[in-house]
């Protein structure tokens, strides 16, 4: 009786723990099972969304992140890195890559995204430029001795010295006047004769030819006084620009002695950039500011655009004419000038700083809601108060980004390129589908389309070696291979990421003797005497 209570118990305690194993061995296989890599087409099926998935997302292909512009139509290991192809989502919205972006709102909060709306209203552009004060050549009084005679004494003794209307400049001896002067005071002495008043004109009209001035003929008659010696007076007031004689000098009729530049008005010379010249008219009106004068700015208007462009600035120069009342502008002054032009009404005003200027063209980020941007090609126009015309491109009321739109462009750019690299490298036909490579491998799996072969290193491509898909073509493989067969093969691209075989051959190994030594080549005669070397065992 104890001994049949113990066999039960026994038996009892094995059938439990063979439960307990069996459970346990269930458990493993199902947690080895979940943790194992999916297959390429289970994977490819629920990516793809074929088959549903997490994400709800339809793939539209896989690529590596390192190398963009290659596409794969399936997941798998990257041909160039060694990682994993990366999915890439179709948006709900949208199925193609057409340079959109789409930014969550929680990203656009840090990287600090607002828009503003475009809006019409009028704008009165200011043109700028700058320019340098110079001597309004238009006021300027040359003097010039009348006739020979020495320079005595000079009360002007440096170029620039100030001066002003009806000053003496210097004082000269003229030895001819001597003569002149003392035959009109021996004609005047003489009376009584009604043909001395013709002897008197003479006189007077001999001392106009020596150089005396009206004023110092009259000097001469109210004095009855010889005086040889001339003293030169300022016609205007300024400055001397230019002096020309020295205390004691002989100087010639005709000879320059000073000149004198008025700083009653002065010339602004401005610079204006080519492209905006043909906004610059005559009249105009013309603000200058200079920093010698910080706060003052002097109002005028454009006298004329000379017709003379700058080769190497390529700048036109205008010319604008100021009162200087109080002489404070003087030449050489650093100047900016603002041109007011013609004003523009209802015109498409952004910010100028939602303008990207790439050189060749200008962009801007438009808003399309729901978190995407879009870059679009605009043709600017006029710039006032950190505003540009919009001439082409947008339409009131849409949003433009004002800040972070750079980066924003930067990913659009980048999809662009994306988008151009394989529509280039998608082929037309077999001409346009690149040069061919060759590989040598073996087959691992030979399905109804494509191949899966384990290749060595590819030089043309710089590939090392690998195991990846091929494409067969269209008439299908000239002879039947079998997994583990060792095969020569050609390849080229097909676009998309996918690479097609042009042709492909197996390679038999060489037969052994049976002592273990290959054998050698036979020399065979044709039939027409001609000697062909043959390897047995590696004929295909």
């Amino acid at each position: 009786m104890k001994h049949k209570k113990i066999i039960v118990t026994l038996l009892a305690a094995s059938i439990i723990s063979g439960c307990v194993y069996g459970i346990y061995r269930l458990g493993t296989k199902q947690a080895m099972k979940a943790a194992a890599p999916m297959p390429d087409s289970a994977h490819s099926s629920v990516e793809s969304g074929q088959g549903g998935g997490s994400s709800g997302k339809r793939v539209l292909y896989w690529h590596d992140p390192m190398v963009p512009g290659q596409k794969f139509d399936k997941p798998g290991k990257s041909p160039f890195m060694d990682m994993q192809l990366v999915p890439v989502y179709a948006d709900a919205d949208n199925e193609r890559d057409d340079g959109k972006v789409s930014i969550s709102p929680r990203v656009q909060q840090n990287l600090g995204i607002r828009t503003v709306e475009v809006i019409k209203e009028n704008l009165t552009p200011l043109l700028a430029a700058v320019g340098s004060v110079s001597y309004n050549e238009r006021d300027v009084a040359l003097v010039q001795a009348r006739s020979n005679g020495f320079v005595e004494r000079l009360f002007v003794r440096a170029p620039l010295d100030p001066v002003r209307k009806g000053q003496a400049l210097a004082e000269l001896y003229v030895p001819e006047w001597i003569a002149t002067q003392e035959e009109y005071l021996s004609v005047r002495r003489m009376r009584g004769d009604a043909a001395l008043g013709g002897l008197v004109d003479a006189a007077r009209q001999r001392m106009r030819l020596a150089g005396m001035t009206d004023s110092q003929i009259r000097l001469i008659e109210s004095s009855g006084k010889v005086h040889p010696r001339l003293t030169i007076i300022a016609p205007i007031g300024g400055v001397v620009a230019e002096l020309a004689v020295r205390e004691g000098m002989t100087v010639m009729a005709g000879a320059p002695l000073f000149r004198i530049n008025s700083l009653r008005t002065v010339w602004i010379n401005a610079d204006v950039p080519e492209n905006i010249s043909a906004q610059v008219r005559s009249g105009n009106a013309v603000e200058v500011r200079t920093p010698s004068l910080p706060g003052m700015a002097f109002k005028g208007k454009v006298g004329a655009l000379l017709p003379d462009v700058n080769a190497v600035t390529r700048t036109f120069k205008a010319r604008i004419e100021l009162a200087n009342p109080s002489g404070r502008l003087v030449p050489g002054m650093f100047a900016t000038l603002n041109f007011s032009s013609k004003s523009l009404n209802d015109v498409l005003m952004v910010p100028s700083e939602a303008v990207i200027q790439t050189g060749q063209r200008s962009v801007v980020m438009l808003a399309q809601g729901n978190g995407k941007f879009i870059p679009i090609d605009v043709e600017v126009g006029a710039e006032a108060n950190g505003r540009t015309e919009i001439r082409k491109g947008l339409e009131a009321g849409q949003k433009v980004v004002v800040s972070g739109q750079f980066l924003i462009d930067s990913e659009a750019s980048l999809k662009g390129t994306m988008t151009r690299m394989s529509e280039a490298s998608a082929p037309q036909d077999r001409q346009a589908a690149g040069p061919a490579h060759r590989g040598e491998g073996r087959v691992e799996h030979v399905g109804q389309e494509d191949i899966t072969i384990s290749h060595g290193p590819i030089p043309s491509l710089q590939w090392g070696a690998m195991t990846m898909d091929f494409k067969l073509p269209a008439n299908g493989l000239s002879k039947k291979l079998a997994a583990g067969d060792k095969v020569v093969f050609e390849f080229r691209p097909a676009g998309e990421g996918v690479f097609e075989i042009t042709g492909i051959s197996p390679v038999a190994a060489p037969m052994q003797h049976k002592k273990g030594k290959a054998v050698d080549g036979a020399m065979k005669k044709e039939k027409h005497g001609h000697m062909t070397l043959h390897q047995h065992g590696v004929m295909q």
